[in-house]
């Protein structure tokens, strides 16, 4: 498949699924008493998703055939990965919690599929799951998924 046709079936399942999250979000309430209600973040999310998705399908519409290579094995295996690790963390989160799963996800991205050192991948991922419990529980008031250990 090359790099062309595999850009256009991306933005085709990126805007696909945007337009799946604006559905489910246009049931939610977009404003609450106090400030956006829980539809709110899903469809600008899912706005999000459409646009990227409508730049990747031009970007590969518009791709001369003299530039289109074929893809790579291994970028490939990478994607799919990634992906793996992402619905890995997704059935984790309830399990040990948001801060434990998103610290494994970010040391799985960054030490496995990116090869950077270890120490840098834990510090990375410890510190981007304090920033979400600074942003998230105390700033918004917003609670995080807590696993069997509490946090």
């Amino acid at each position: 498949m090359s790099k062309s046709k595999g850009d256009l079936a991306a933005a085709i399942c990126l805007a696909l699924f945007g337009v799946y999250v604006i559905s489910v979000a246009a049931k939610l309430d977009y404003v609450s008493e106090v400030g956006p209600g829980p539809g709110f973040f899903p469809l600008w999310l899912g706005i999000g998703l459409v646009v990227f998705g409508a730049a990747l399908l031009g970007t590969a519409l518009s791709t001369p055939a003299a530039r289109q290579s074929a893809g790579s094995w291994k970028g490939a295996g990478r994607s799919l990965a990634g992906w793996l690790g992402l619905m890995l963390a997704v059935a984790l989160l309830g399990r040990l919690g948001f801060a434990p799963t998103f610290v494994l996800l970010t040391v799985f991205y960054i030490a496995a599929l990116d090869r950077r050192p270890l120490p840098l991948a834990f510090g990375v991922g410890i510190g981007l799951a304090v920033a979400f419990h600074l942003i998230f529980v105390l700033a918004l008031d917003v609670s995080l998924p807590a696993g069997g250990l509490g946090f």
